[in-house]
């Protein structure tokens, strides 16, 4: 186990143990220990070759006489014995569309992480320190949702695979000797929500629900015997395949239990504040109707769960949402609750049997700042036991930390921080609580946060590896994947090329650079085909999407965010951003010794640069226009010409100028700000860039706990790309960026702007970049760098450069 996985499994137990002293139910309590081996399923374990060349075993297994395509949730099982507990059982597992695995009774995994049909995961696990001599369960949850599907998943067919690693553990394969169960307890909704991106809600009917199936002891006598579908196939190893099996590729997602904290109002009901502690039952006599609102007062994700005693055939509702609302629908401050309701059009429904310590999770996790309870009991008095959450993302550490004399700083920090964990499961997220797709635009910011503020890789090099695999044949990436519903936004493939462009600088990775090859090939080449006879790129299909600025989403006409030019042609914004997209495609063929196509593509963004110039320049309003009519004017436009190189140094600096003083232009929302900052930063203007953050300023006054998609009113409370400060904050407050592709040296070119003093620790491959800066006077500088053992750079103040080395060095400029 490595030091990482031991941290993470001494923080589980810890939690654990505060579980236990916190609730003393021991239905919980069992649920908790899939916090303490969580760690123990990541082990870097070794999977046998076979299982990589060769059909498996195991057969992909499903149950008899349902239709594979339509909502359902199988429960399996597979009892065997074993003479002595052993000291190794590897297995690999996965499901379609999910699955959760447990051993004698304990949740010791879920998946598979989200794929294709091409590259379809399975999970690999050491499960021996769950085993005991004697009689064994293995038991899986598999559920499909049918037409409910959230559209970020792609499926085949409901089924379930689980292959042992060696002769050892064989018998657990599946195969005829499993048993299955439809659980007949999840009912199908009625009819589509208004909101089904992420999936449905779960409508959970506990009179038919086989509660302790997952145990050693529990009678599946009445069980069925499988459906065979078919051997698992690895990648490549078959001419045809229903999935094709690669291993995992990312750890497990951080799980870990979390009180709700307040309670807001009640309707018909008295609730301690004490219940929320797990200490006081909430009792709702028969015939009644309760309403109970709780604020966790900070939006998260996870997987909300509820125990309850009696009451049969009471009717929980759960809804969840991201702000309360008036009767406008507006949101307003969201930590008002005056006259404020959840109106949610997402919502789980529990049945209770009767029984007691029932216990109800949602099999896939919520998103949520607001919690709602709604109870009507029948003939049959019910008990809530209690009430909480298993708190869910992907396991970043926050290895990084920005300090400054500017509190307000560190709130944006932290909320941006916030947000970019709540955008990051099994793949990034545009945001967790409206759609949960991974889109390049979202994500190439999210990239650069993960490897600035975590450190950690992983989740990057999957999303371009999972971009690169949505190429379609006219050549470009889908906008978003994993995806059941193929879009195509043609400045996404571009922006994906610029993802592969900043992981080259941050990794010294050239295997991993040289398979994006190919597809960065196929990106341009589409492009090329779209310039016209003028020099600029001419009429474009599909959603040329830029930015919320130049419009709302039109659902009968699909315009939202382009740009003039777009549709009919000559758009100086994605004529630049070509050129742009071409330089950086031209040092990664470069570093791959391809010097023919990397000249042939800096000679053709030249040629569009200079045509653009020709066509789009205003002289006497010193811009450049959207178009070749000179009808309107964006910052954008300006902020691709400065990106491509359109013009030196000091034209870049008063071009700027005008971008961020002229009020008339069309203005960035949220998400391209991060293209004006990096637009400032090459024009020399970075010590304004805390002038932009007011924006981040007023989402906190209006009481987010993340930031939003764009300013009010917004869509999305959570939006990745609105995480872009903690990038910021490194690399242009602190200015620490790669000095060259992989992160082999760096240059250090701070721009505090009016802070007195900046603390700062960046991760790098080689260990931490600390530095520690305060004001001299006007315009001087002192303080600390300490860099990692073999790296060194440069140090750049008001034009004054000083050599940096590996270890502790002063700087007094």
């Amino acid at each position: 186990m490595s030091g990482d996985q031991q941290n993470d499994f001494m923080m589980n137990i810890t939690n654990w143990l505060n579980k236990i002293r916190a609730n003393k139910s021991v239905l919980l309590i069992s649920i908790m220990m899939f916090c303490a081996i969580k760690a123990r399923c990541q082990l870097d374990s070794k999977i046998n070759p076979y299982l990589l060349n060769n059909q498996w075993t195991a057969k992909w297994i499903t149950c008899p006489n349902i239709s594979l395509k339509d909502y359902a949730v199988l429960d399996f099982r597979k009892t065997f014995q074993l003479s002595k507990k052993p000291e190794r059982f590897i297995i690999h597992v996965s499901g379609d569309n999910r699955y959760k695995l447990f051993v004698n009774g304990n949740e010791v995994c879920n998946g598979p992480a989200r794929g294709d049909l091409a590259h379809w995961r399975y999970e690999t696990i050491d499960i021996a320190d769950k085993l005991v001599a004697g009689k064994n369960v293995l038991t899986a949850v598999v559920w499909n949702l049918g037409e409910f599907i959230p559209a970020a998943q792609i499926t085949n067919k409901t089924a379930f695979i689980l292959q042992g690693d060696s002769a050892l553990e064989s018998v657990v394969n599946t195969d005829d000797s499993w048993k299955v169960y439809k659980n007949e307890a999840y009912k199908s909704p009625e009819k589509l929500a208004l909101r089904t991106v992420v999936g449905q809600g779960e409508l959970v009917y506990g009179p038919k629900y086989p509660y302790g199936w997952e145990t050693v002891n529990y009678d599946d006598e009445a069980w069925t015997s499988p459906r065979i579908l078919g051997p698992g196939l690895p990648y490549g190893k078959s001419p045809g395949w229903d999935w094709m099996l690669v291993p995992r590729n990312i750890p497990f997602m951080e799980h870990q239990f979390q009180r709700i904290n307040t309670i807001v109002r009640t309707e018909n009901v008295q609730v301690d504040h004490k219940f929320l502690l797990g200490n006081v039952p909430v009792p709702i006599p028969a015939h009644q109707k309760v309403t109970i609102l709780l604020d966790q007062q900070s939006l998260t994700t996870a997987y909300p769960e509820v125990i309850v005693s009696g009451g049969k055939n009471a009717v929980i509702t759960i809804g969840y949402a991201e702000a309360l609302t008036d009767d406008k629908g507006e949101k307003g401050n969201r930590n008002d609750i005056s006259g404020r309701t959840l109106s949610s059009d997402f919502y789980d429904v529990f049945t209770p049997d009767g029984g007691q310590n029932r216990h109800f999770e949602t099999l896939w996790f919520r998103t949520f700042r607001y919690l709602e309870l709604t109870v009507t009991t029948n003939d049959d008095p019910l008990i809530i036991q209690d009430i909480g959450a298993y708190f869910t993302a992907y396991p970043f550490h926050e290895n990084a930390y920005f300090k400054s004399n500017d509190s307000t700083l560190s709130k944006i920090w932290d909320i941006g921080w916030h947000t970019a964990r709540l955008c990051a499961g099994e793949t990034y997220y545009d945001c967790p609580y409206y759609e949960q797709y991974q889109y390049i635009a979202d994500t190439r910011i999210q990239g650069l946060i993960s490897l600035s503020v975590s450190g950690d890789d992983r989740l990057m090099r999957n999303a371009i590896q999972q971009f690169q695999q949505s190429i379609l044949p006219i050549g470009l990436t889908q906008s978003r994947y994993p995806s059941s519903q193929p879009q195509i936004i043609p400045p996404f493939s571009l922006f994906w090329i610029s993802m592969v462009h900043d992981y080259w600088m941050y990794r010294d990775d050239p295997e991993f650079i040289k398979e994006q090859i190919n597809g960065i090939r196929s990106v341009l080449g589409w492009y090329q085909q779209h310039i016209s006879s003028n020099g600029m790129l001419g009429p474009m299909d599909w959603w040329n999407f830029v930015d919320w600025s130049f419009g709302p989403y039109n659902m009968e006409k699909p315009i939202g965010g382009v740009p003039e030019g777009a549709i009919n042609g000559n758009s100086s914004i994605l004529t630049l951003q070509y050129a742009y997209t071409l330089q950086q495609a031209a040092a990664l063929l470069e570093s791959t010794g391809d010097q023919n196509q990397a000249r042939q593509y800096r000679v053709l963004a030249v040629s569009l640069i200079q045509k653009t110039k020709a066509l789009c320049w205003n002289q006497q309003k010193g811009l450049i226009a959207d178009s070749p009519e000179q009808d309107t004017y964006s910052q954008h436009a300006n902020i691709m010409a400065v990106l491509a190189g359109m013009f030196n140094s000091a034209e870049e600096k008063g071009l700027m100028n005008k971008v961020l003083h002229e009020p008339d232009l069309t203005q960035t929302t949220l998400y391209f700000k991060f293209y004006l900052v990096q637009a400032m930063n090459k024009a020399g203007l970075g010590d304004e860039y805390l002038d932009q953050l007011q924006p981040w300023k007023d989402m906190i006054k209006l009481g987010l706990t993340t930031f939003a998609e764009t300013p009010e009113p917004t869509r999305s409370d959570c939006h990745a790309w609105s995480a872009s400060p903690n990038y910021d904050l490194l690399a242009t407050v602190c200015g620490i960026t790669p000095g060259s592709p992989g992160f082999k040296t760096v240059i250090i070119a701070p721009h505090l702007g009016r802070l007195k003093f900046i603390e700062a620790k960046m991760p790098h491959p080689n260990g931490d970049i600390l530095v520690s800066l305060k004001r001299k006077d006007d315009n001087g500088l002192e303080g600390n760098v300490l860099l990692p053992q073999g790296l060194s750079g440069i140090f750049i103040w008001k034009g004054k450069q000083v050599q940096l080395h590996s270890g502790r060095q002063s700087i007094a400029l």
